[in-house]
């Protein structure tokens, strides 16, 4: 995965998938820390407690068809279920993970778009400038679909903490999640 400053140099002939560009993840993360996070009320910015948390909210982004099913078992909503897979993950001993995300961290980290704090574990909040990124986002009608989706994710699951999620993902996707081997990708 590069920057798609990076890419400069990539033979014209052969494509370039999206899931190889830094760029693309980091703006879903922006997303996900605004549409999927609570706001915190000192600042008006917002966050998601911990790594795991994340992790797990994203897989339910990313793998819409484990989101409906996990609708289902909890009788809750899944109005806009786009249907494919965005990007693979692999199954971790937390459950879902992309190994990219400390670099996608560190990316936007870098960039000051997201304060990363470990006071009381892992605490991934937007920054002003993050914030005005990800709303920009938010508004574009390119992202329209995903934003839905990850406002449906954000009402059926945000309350849950990392563990219970990671939990709850286990028992629902025993096969499909628990089952595999650490590092073999879920499909």
């Amino acid at each position: 995965m590069k920057s798609i400053r990076n890419h400069r140099d990539h033979p014209a002939g052969i494509p370039l998938v999206a899931d190889d560009i830094l760029e693309f993840h980091a703006a879903r993360i922006l997303l996900l820390l605004r549409c999927c996070g609570s706001q915190n009320r000192s600042n008006g910015l917002y966050r998601i407690d911990g790594l795991t948390k994340m992790a797990k909210l994203d897989f339910f982004v990313r793998y819409p068809e484990f989101f409906a099913k996990i609708a289902d078992v909890l009788g809750g909503s899944k109005k806009n279920v786009p249907g494919i897979v965005e990007s693979a993950m692999v199954r971790f001993h937390y459950g879902p993970w992309d190994q990219r995300y400390y670099h996608i961290l560190a990316y936007l980290e870098g960039r000051s778009l997201i304060k990363v704090s470990k006071d009381k574990g892992f605490q991934l909040e937007l920054t002003a400038n993050g914030a005005g990124i990800a709303e920009s986002l938010r508004l574009n009608k390119d992202y329209e679909n995903i934003c839905t989706h990850m406002k449906e994710v954000k009402n059926l699951l945000g309350s849950k903490s990392g563990s219970s999620l990671k939990n709850l993902i286990y028992r629902t996707f025993d096969e499909e999640v628990g089952n595999r081997e650490l590092g073999e990708v879920i499909r």
